[in-house]
């Protein structure tokens, strides 16, 4: 296959008809302005498809999270998916671009209503004094929005991480892996392989 986005989306299909829970999750690593790496688990909302501007991994967030902090400091990460009983993982590295103003809130408006309100309670990343202060927090945005309508807070959006580089790795024998790159080169792509 000489196209990594459609390599992905075949791997990704396989991995929604077996992978036994949340085969949208991936590790998201990102670098403080310092280096200082950090990661966390988080889903993907979205791949955008042939003929987008800027086609890439959807993800969604509150922005004054420490991610959120760290990619306005240094706008690069990498995606790591693990799909352990398929025996495969996919890595994507790439520059992080912030979803339009549409998009975060066309994405808000699926979300249930409960984590529409989480979004409002939650100071993501911040110390919290107990678990009753968040609960506190719950009720006090549920009183504020009791309706269905709940207004996407302007600390939540979301990012795209636009691929420079991808590598498909299958589990092999004798930890002879298959490491299958991609590199964009211009208007396309590069692949190659890399020993195990």
């Amino acid at each position: 296959m000489t196209d990594p986005f459609a390599q992905f989306d075949a791997w990704m299909a396989e991995a929604v008809a077996g992978e036994p829970n949340d085969p949208n999750a991936m590790s998201l690593a990102t670098c403080a302005a310092d280096g200082r790496p950090s990661v966390r688990m988080v889903l993907l909302k979205g791949v955008d498809g042939p003929g987008a501007a800027a086609r890439g991994f959807l993800f969604f967030t509150n922005v004054e999270s420490r991610k959120g902090d760290e990619l306005a400091a240094n706008p690069y990460a990498a995606l790591l998916f693990h799909w352990k009983s398929l025996r495969r993982q996919v890595r994507i590295e790439g520059a992080v671009l912030p979803v339009s103003t549409a998009e975060a809130d066309a994405y808000y408006a699926t979300r249930a209503r409960g984590s529409r309100i989480g979004a409002w309670a939650s100071i993501q990343s911040r110390p919290l004094p107990d678990r009753a202060e968040l609960e506190r927090r719950v009720a006090e945005f549920e009183a504020a929005h009791p309706g269905p309508d709940v207004p996407r807070p302007p600390c939540w959006s979301g990012y795209r991480l636009v691929p420079d580089t991808f590598e498909f790795w299958r589990d092999m024998p004798f930890r002879l892996h298959d490491r299958t790159v991609f590199a964009r080169a211009g208007g396309g792509w590069e692949s190659g392989k890399l020993y195990p």
